[in-house]
């Protein structure tokens, strides 16, 4: 049976991954039983000690498995949908996962009774976009939307925080590199927003803040540049490397080889992303789906946050700070 408002059962999928241990954490605090659904239950341990002693429960659910993902959900109140990968790897693809998954979770969660369902999506999300990500991240919102039309869909802009893999790879990229890529001539803007304050609206969302049936944009508080993100990745490394404009139907042939690769640094399907701006709409602040209607007010800016981490990658790591036995 559902639990009652005081303690809610929520489900989470992806709960173990970059915003989902965030997730986890804030939604811990008030209290809620937490079930994680994740592939490997075993990786999830990390969680464990954000929570009481059996407040966080991880499960085994693959969302291109029907019956794993009905067990995930039985008798949850709330479910979450955080899953999504950035590159197509074998059975992983961006049709399963976002499109077919995201449609699964929704219309399962809708026939098990859950009251509230919140997904994750992104800004860039579109029908008519040529990358694959994008289309398949909008098929996703559709679905998700008509199997349960009281969701809320979060769409952020690129996210940041200790273990994003935006600032991080461009960081250690710099340690070696003596170049940085700047794809299109660096132009595309983007709007980065810290973890903490996209699981913070997943937490708000869960206590019945946000319009049902809605789909927010999730930008932090400063718009910049390719190339001033990636003048502030070497200025918060303390690393030196040359910015090249590379235009984008070269990085397009350059991304068809580096896309073979286990773990591609990059794709063509993220060059077609980066070839338009990824910041917050203007139709999203007219109408008021932004994070401050979802009580998010007091946004982090990457100078707040991104220097304390990035200083793993500065010549003299976390020393960098100390100048004979001093702190600098």
């Amino acid at each position: 049976m559902p639990s009652s408002d005081h303690s809610k059962l929520i489900t989470i999928f992806g709960g173990s991954g970059f915003i989902g241990r965030y997730v986890v954490r804030a939604l811990a605090k008030d209290g809620h039983r937490i079930r994680v659904a994740v592939r490997k239950p075993e990786l999830a341990g990390h969680l464990q000690p954000v929570g009481d002693v059996g407040q966080i429960h991880a499960v085994g659910a693959n969302l291109r498995h029907q019956a794993s993902v009905e067990r995930a959900i039985e008798g949850a109140d709330i479910v979450i949908n955080l899953v999504g990968i950035l590159y197509q790897s074998g059975k992983q693809t961006f049709q399963d996962i976002h499109a077919q998954g995201a449609a699964r979770v929704a219309r399962i969660a809708k026939n098990a009774g859950a009251k509230q369902l919140i997904h994750m999506s992104a800004i860039g999300a579109d029908l008519r976009s040529k990358s694959v990500y994008a289309h398949t991240k909008a098929n996703a919102e559709q679905a998700v939307l008509s199997a349960f039309p009281n969701a809320i869909i979060l769409r952020p802009s690129i996210v940041f925080g200790p273990e994003d893999g935006f600032f991080n790879m461009f960081a250690s990229l710099a340690t070696f590199a003596p170049a940085l890529p700047l794809i299109g001539g660096g132009k595309t803007r983007m709007q980065p927003v810290y973890v903490g304050d996209v699981a913070e609206a997943v937490r708000n969302c869960c206590n019945r803040q946000g319009q049902q049936g809605t789909i927010y944009e999730l930008g932090g508080p400063d718009i910049y540049t390719f190339k001033q993100l990636m003048q502030k990745t070497l200025e918060f490394s303390e690393r030196s490397a040359l910015l090249v404009p590379v235009p984008f139907f070269f990085a397009k042939l350059k991304a068809l080889f580096l896309g073979l690769l286990p773990k591609p640094l990059l794709t063509l399907d993220q060059v077609r992303l980066l070839q338009y701006d990824n910041v917050v709409s203007r139709h999203a602040i007219w109408e008021g789906r932004t994070l401050e209607k979802l009580g998010v007010r007091s946004l982090q800016s990457i100078d707040a946050i991104v220097p304390s981490y990035l200083e793993q990658y500065r010549p003299k790591g976390q020393y960098s700070r100390y100048k004979s036995g001093i702190l600098a």
